[in-house]
C-alpha cells in the first residue's frame, strides 16, 4: 500500500526528428490543438501522488519547452534538463538530478499521450511491494526471433509476452544503483526495466497497461493519436465526486421540462443545490441568444453567482435527407448545434467569475452516422468537437466544459420516436442525472464521459 513517499515524474523529451522524417521532433507537433509533449505534462501535473515533474529534452529544442513553460500554469515543472544521445543518458541524467536518496521515480515517454491516472495510480502502488514495476499489454500478435540473415530462428511462446509501454516505476536508490553499475559494466537495454533485471536489484511488478497508450513513433501514428483524441472517452469509474458537495451550488438546466433534465434539476435539489429550469415551456429557446442571455441574467440577479451550467435540450427527427423540408433541418441544427453554440457564448462571463462548469450532452451516435437521423447524429458529432475546442479556448479563464454521452435512454424523446420498448433494455434517466452531477464536481475538461447501462 503507497504510504506517502514522495514521487518524482520524469518525461523523457530527447527524441530528434530523425525517424519522424519531420522538421521538428514528433513531442513538439501539435495534436488535438496542442503539442505532444504538452498532453504528456497535463496527466502528469493534474495526478495527485506526482510531487515533481522534470522534463529531459533535446538540447536543440529546450527553448521549445522553455516557451511552452511560459505560457502555461504548471505547478509541478521544476527542471528541464538536457538530454543525451541516448534514452540511458537521458534517463540518467533526470534520475541523478533528484536530491533524495530515495522515494519514487516515474520515467514516461513525452511521446505516449494517452496514458491514464489510472496507470500511474497502479505503478505508484505496487512500488509498495516491488523495487521496479513495468507497464505492459498483452501481445496480439505472433513474435519471432530472427537472426542476422533476416531468417526466422525462433518463435516463442505468446502467452510468455507482453509489450512493454511507459510509465516504469522505480525506487530513487534502485535506479541510481543501476545507472552506477551501468557506468562499470554497460549492457544493451532499450528500457530501464532491463537495467534493473540485469544486475538483479529487484524483483518488477508489471502493471496493465491499456491499448490507447500508444507510442508516437511513425508520421501515421499522429493519424492514429487524432481520432483516438476524438473518440476517447471517460467513464462514470473516473468520476468519485461526493453529489452531497452540490449543497448551495448554483445550477442553471436548460431543457429542464421533462427526459434527463428534469431529472437533473429534481435530483440537484434534492441534494440541497439552487437549481433554476428553463425550456421553451416558460418561453426560453436556445437557438435564441437573446433570451438564453436573460435566463442567465435573471438567475445572477438572484443569487449573485453561477456555477455550473447544464444544456439537455434537443431534437430528433426522423427521416431521410432527400425528404425532409428545409425548415425542420434548420429547426433541429439551430436547437442542437447553435443552440450549444449560444448557450456557451452566454455562459462564459459567468463561468468565468466562479470557476465553474458547462455541460453538454452528446449522442452515441456521434461516432458514426445514422442512417435517417443524419442531422441529430451528425449534430452531435460537431458537440464532440465544440467541447473539445473550447476546453482549450476556455482553459486561460480556469472553466470547464464537458459532454455527456448516454446510451439509449428512457425518456419522453425516445418514446416519441421509437414507440415503445422494453425498459429494462433502456438507461434510466435518474443514472444519467447522477452521472451528469458528479461531472459536474470533477476536475475534468474537453472529455465525453460514457454512460452506460451496467449489464451492457
Amino acid at each position: 500500500m503507497y504510504s506517502g513517499e514522495k514521487v518524482y515524474g520524469i518525461i523523457l523529451a530527447g527524441g530528434s526528428a530523425e525517424r519522424f522524417g519531420g522538421p521538428l521532433p514528433k513531442q513538439f507537433l501539435k495534436l488535438a490543438g496542442k503539442m505532444v509533449i504538452e498532453h504528456t505534462i497535463d496527466i502528469f501535473e493534474k495526478h495527485p501522488l506526482i510531487d515533481e515533474i522534470y522534463i529531459v529534452v533535446n538540447p536543440n529544442y529546450v527553448y521549445l519547452v522553455e516557451d511552452l513553460l511560459k505560457r502555461s500554469n504548471y505547478k509541478k515543472v521544476s527542471k528541464i534538463l538536457r538530454g543525451g544521445k541516448t534514452r540511458q543518458e537521458s534517463t540518467k541524467i533526470g534520475v541523478f538530478a533528484i536530491p533524495e536518496k530515495d522515494g519514487f521515480v516515474l520515467i514516461h515517454d513525452a511521446v505516449r499521450p494517452f496514458v491514464s491516472h489510472q496507470i500511474i495510480d497502479q505503478v505508484i502502488e505496487k512500488l509498495s511491494s516491488y523495487e521496479a514495476v513495468d507497464v505492459a499489454i498483452s501481445s496480439s500478435d505472433t513474435i519471432i526471433r530472427k537472426n542476422d540473415n533476416n531468417e526466422i530462428v525462433e518463435i516463442p511462446d505468446r502467452d510468455e509476452l507482453m509489450l512493454g509501454q511507459t510509465p516504469q516505476g522505480f525506487h530513487i536508490s534502485v535506479l541510481k544503483k543501476a545507472y552506477r553499475l551501468f557506468e562499470q559494466e554497460p549492457v544493451k537495454a532499450t528500457d530501464d526495466c532491463k537495467l534493473v533485471l540485469a544486475y538483479s536489484l529487484g524483483k518488477i511488478g508489471i502493471v496493465s497497461g491499456e491499448r490507447f497508450n500508444i507510442k508516437i513513433t511513425y508520421p501515421e501514428d499522429m493519424y492514429f493519436a487524432d481520432k483516438i483524441f476524438q473518440v476517447r472517452s471517460k467513464n462514470e469509474s473516473d468520476l468519485s465526486g461526493d453529489i452531497g458537495k452540490l449543497r448551495d451550488k448554483i445550477i442553471v438546466v436548460f431543457g429542464a421540462s421533462r427526459g434527463i433534465g428534469y431529472e437533473i434539476l429534481k435530483m440537484a435539489e434534492n441534494f440541497g443545490a439552487r437549481v433554476y429550469g428553463f425550456s421553451r415551456k416558460n418561453n426560453v429557446d436556445i437557438s435564441k441568444p437573446d433570451e438564453v442571455r436573460e435566463a442567465l441574467e435573471k438567475v445572477y440577479h438572484i443569487e449573485g453567482k453561477i456555477n455550473y451550467i447544464v444544456n439537455t435540450a434537443a431534437i430528433l427527427k426522423m427521416g431521410t435527407l432527400e425528404v425532409r423540408d428545409y425548415d425542420s433541418i434548420i429547426s433541429e441544427i439551430m436547437v442542437n448545434y447553435f443552440g450549444s453554440i449560444s448557450i456557451i457564448k452566454e455562459s462564459l462571463n459567468f463561468l468565468k467569475k466562479s470557476k465553474g462548469m458547462l455541460l453538454l450532452f452528446t449522442s452515441s451516435s456521434y461516432t458514426r452516422g445514422r442512417s435517417l437521423y443524419s442531422v441529430y447524429s451528425s449534430s452531435k458529432a460537431a458537440i464532440v468537437n465544440l467541447v473539445q475546442s473550447i476546453a482549450e479556448e476556455w482553459k486561460i479563464y480556469d472553466c470547464k466544459i464537458n459532454a455527456i454521452n448516454p446510451s439509449r435512454t428512457n425518456t419522453e424523446m425516445r418514446r416519441e420516436n421509437f414507440g415503445y420498448e422494453n425498459p429494462s433494455t433502456l438507461l434510466s434517466p435518474k443514472k444519467v442525472a447522477e452521472i451528469s452531477l458528479k461531472t459536474l464536481l470533477s476536475n475534468m475538461t474537453g472529455q465525453v464521459i460514457d454512460v452506460r447501462r451496467e449489464d451492457f
